[in-house]
């Protein structure tokens, strides 16, 4: 009697953890932040995942809705695209537990820092950082349903 209630607790314990596993495609879809300033849409594109940015508080006009015009771009040509639908995060690979490598260009300062990111519990938490990721910050997401 005592191994099959050690046996139910064992499979117990593995179910949870198979079902507390990421998987590659967890971060697929829209996300706003959970300071509901930023909103953007994760996608698939060869073997990387990148994002565009819907909306911002910090890349519309005052009217909440017209974008701004990517003015700190290093790159003259682009200064006067709008900030909204850019792909303004590149590079991120899925190494079995989390996204790593990635790129996210900031277009309010126009600089750009390595970045990863991950899911746990149905968040997304994007972390930007220069150098190592110990120096950086991370921005927890929620699911975004318009």
């Amino acid at each position: 009697m005592k191994i099959l209630s050690i046996a139910t607790t064992l499979v117990f314990v593995v179910a949870a953890h198979v079902k507390g596993q990421p998987k590659e495609s967890d971060i697929l879809g829209k996300w706003e932040s959970d300071k509901k300033d930023v909103r953007m849409e994760f996608f698939k594109s060869g073997d990387e995942y990148q994002a565009r940015l819907l909306w911002g508080d910090q890349i519309v006009e005052s009217d909440g809705k017209t974008s701004k015009k990517d003015t700190k771009n290093p790159d003259e040509k682009l200064r006067s695209r709008s900030i909204i639908g850019i792909v303004s995060l590149t590079g991120l690979k899925w190494d079995g537990e989390e996204y790593t490598d990635g790129r996210i260009y900031n277009p309010p300062s126009g600089d750009t820092y390595k970045c990863k990111a991950w899911t746990e519990h149905g968040k997304l938490y994007l972390r930007g950082y220069l150098g190592v990721s110990l120096l950086g910050q991370t921005a927890a997401f929620h699911p975004y349903n318009p």
